[in-house]
This record gives C-alpha cells, sequence and structure tokens, in this order.
C-alpha cells in the first residue's frame, strides 16, 4: 500500500487548485495567450445572448479567425482578408445537414434585412461533393439574397475548429472571431438583429 504524507497532499491539493483556476479561466474566457493585446469584444453582446441567441458565446478576447481559403461563386480563390471593413456572420453549412436547411432561408432573410457594405452574411457551403447540389439548393429555396461560397474541401470546420454544423462565427471588421454560436437559430429574428446591430456599433451600451 502506497503511504502519502502530509507533503505529498499538499502538492496534490496545490496541482488541483492551478488546474481548477485554468479551466475557469477557459471557460470564462479569460484572455487569449496568443495575442494578449487582443480588444475586448462588446461588452453588450453576451448580454443579449438571450431567447433565439441563448446558444451564442461571446469571446473574451477576440482572437483573428485562421487562414481559411474557399470559392466563390465565379469559382475564385477567396480568404476572410477579402472581407476586411465589414462585419461578417459566417455560417458553416452542408446540404446534407437537417437543421443547416432549415435555417438558411431566414440567413437569406437577414442578409435581405441587414446585408450592407457594413455587414454580410457569408454562407459557406462545406459540401464535400462540390458546387452542384449547393447550387440546387440555392436555386430551391430561394435564395437570392445570400452570394455564393464553398469550401470543397471541408477544411474550413477543423480550421475554425467548428465539428458540428451549423456553426456561425461573428467575425468583426479586422478579422477576430466576436463569438459563435453552435446550431441552428432563428437569425432572421429580433433576438439576432439586436446583436448583429450592436456588434455593428460597438460603442453602444
Amino acid at each position: 500500500m502506497i503511504q502519502v504524507g502530509p507533503k505529498s497532499i499538499a502538492i496534490l491539493a496545490g496541482a488541483a487548485l492551478l488546474i481548477v483556476g485554468a479551466v475557469y479561466l477557459i471557460v470564462q474566457g479569460g484572455g487569449n495567450p496568443d495575442d494578449p493585446g487582443a480588444p475586448a469584444a462588446p461588452p453588450a453582446l453576451q448580454a443579449l445572448a438571450v431567447g433565439d441567441m441563448a446558444n451564442f458565446r461571446a469571446a473574451a478576447a477576440p482572437a483573428p479567425v485562421p487562414a481559411v481559403i474557399f470559392e466563390g461563386g465565379e469559382g475564385e480563390a477567396l480568404t476572410f482578408d477579402d472581407f476586411r471593413g465589414r462585419l461578417v456572420l459566417l455560417n458553416l453549412w452542408a446540404t446534407w445537414c437537417g437543421p443547416c436547411r432549415e435555417e438558411m432561408p431566414a440567413l437569406d432573410r437577414l442578409q435581405a434585412a441587414l446585408g450592407s457594405a457594413q455587414f454580410e452574411v457569408v454562407a459557406l457551403s462545406v459540401d464535400s461533393k462540390g458546387h452542384a447540389l449547393a447550387r440546387a439548393f440555392f436555386a430551391e429555396h430561394g435564395l437570392d439574397n445570400l452570394a455564393f461560397y464553398i469550401d470543397p474541401t471541408a477544411r474550413a470546420n477543423v480550421t475554425l475548429k467548428a465539428f458540428g454544423l451549423p456553426t456561425t462565427l461573428l467575425i468583426s471588421p479586422d478579422g477576430r472571431e466576436i463569438g459563435r454560436l453552435v446550431g441552428p437559430a432563428e437569425w432572421d429574428g429580433d433576438d439576432a438583429k439586436r446583436l448583429i446591430e450592436a456588434a455593428l456599433d460597438p460603442s453602444a451600451p
């Protein structure tokens, strides 16, 4: 039988406290150690994560969004740098994902309501079978307000740590992730519009 003395117990207890503290910082979003100068997210955002936006999680210290290469409607190569200067609601979706299919019309209506030079809904298909399925879905559901974007490699999922679909990221005009929502949502509802309008005007209380 192994004997554990008082000194060993104290060391173990101290280690446990350090682990608990680290977990607390991660859960609370206690900063971005890779970018200590990262700006704080608009403080009102998490307070607005109610109703249809209850699953939205604001980043305490927004980190730069990793580089992802994808295609536009004409097959042109794009990255998130092409959207600098705009607030972007990036929605990762696929035609084989039932909840994705259900929320896409709401995203289309959100783009119609709030889309501008300052804001765009970027619905990024990760259909591995390419353009045909995604384009057919757009046509079938009359998605006339969303631009067509696709990543047929589906690498965006791993790069952006989106391990379930749909996953939606809110990206600041300078390319940082302000927050994300995992799962479907009513993106054209009042709760979503209030949250996005607050992100568009970070000086608002």
